[in-house]
């Protein structure tokens, strides 16, 4: 049986009729976060409630703790120096990992208050960093610490290269989520998984269009058909591999949904790894998935 169903013929030229979706490690409370490092063919992502970040090594397939305790740390990226950029739930901030292993601050507050739990964290060509802010971290003790927001919203912000200036960029949504750029960066793709916290409201992805150091022109991208979309990321070809509920959806740039990848779990997010970035691994709620695509990273 084949480990995806194609909804579309463009499908089929991205995926492998033999490759198979391999369970690399398992014991996970909610995987969340992967990052790829080529230099070391090597994976870091979080395992948020158990309050530390994983590693998976390509070259042998072993699997150690990378960080604990990492802050219930969520998301994760690398920047152009190859150095991590993690948001962390518990502390309420985005942080870097410097090539000595020590830890800069990046964002703790917007307007003298202090952040809600940023969640997912993507780096234009330009260095800047952009980084969704909802409220899981803070809504209970699971995922970080029980408290009320400050800001009492929940944004998409930019912080500039240049000078570490924060500023918010997406204003509209109810729980901003997963973060993708477009290949060629026209667009700033954006989950809402506002359902969470409002009854009946549609798990969507948006599309914004980038102007400069801000977005415009919202337009709906998708809507999930069961359950949520949370994190997400974009190859080559302008394809959204998206987690959807218990499977992976990979949506055509023009917002059809041409393949489903089922994974059995709740899928939290993705990315793509391996010495020719054709590797997508899956973050399950438990567990650490993988299978080779026809296709690679955007970026």
């Amino acid at each position: 049986m084949l480990p995806y169903v194609t909804h579309d013929a463009r499908f089929a030229r991205l995926v492998f009729g033999h490759a198979n979706l391999e369970k690399l490690t398992s014991g996970c409370r909610w995987a969340e976060g992967p990052a790829y490092f080529p230099a070391g063919r090597y994976l870091i992502w979080s395992d948020i409630p158990n309050n530390r970040m994983m590693r998976f090594d390509e070259t042998d397939s072993s699997v150690s703790v990378f960080r604990s305790p990492s802050f219930n740390s969520n998301g994760n990226t690398t920047d152009h120096e190859g150095r991590l950029v993690t948001c962390e739930h518990f502390m309420r901030r985005v942080t870097r990992t410097e090539h000595d292993g020590s830890i800069t601050v990046l964002a703790e507050q917007f307007e003298g208050r202090r952040l809600n739990s940023p969640n997912d964290v993507v780096v234009k060509s330009d260095g800047s960093i952009w980084f969704s802010d909802p409220t899981y971290g803070i809504d209970s003790d699971y995922e970080g610490q029980q408290t009320k927001s400050e800001i009492g919203a929940s944004h998409v912000y930019r912080i500039d290269p240049a000078g570490g200036e924060i500023s918010l960029v997406v204003s509209d949504r109810v729980q901003p989520n997963g973060l993708a750029f477009s290949p060629d960066e026209k667009l700033l793709y954006v989950a809402d998984t506002g359902a969470t916290h409002v009854d009946g409201l549609p798990a969507t992805i948006w599309s914004y269009k980038v102007r400069g150091n801000k977005v415009a022109e919202p337009s709906l991208f998708s809507t999930c058909p069961d359950g949520l979309y949370d994190g997400f990321r974009c190859d080559i070809h302008g394809n959204v591999w998206t987690s959807a509920g218990r499977s992976v959806f990979c949506y055509a740039a023009d917002g059809t949904h041409i393949g489903t990848i089922p994974i059995g779990e709740i899928v939290a997010n993705v990315c793509f790894g391996g010495p020719q970035r054709n590797r997508l691994y899956i973050c399950g709620q438990t567990s650490l998935y993988s299978i080779f695509l026809n296709t690679r990273a955007a970026v």
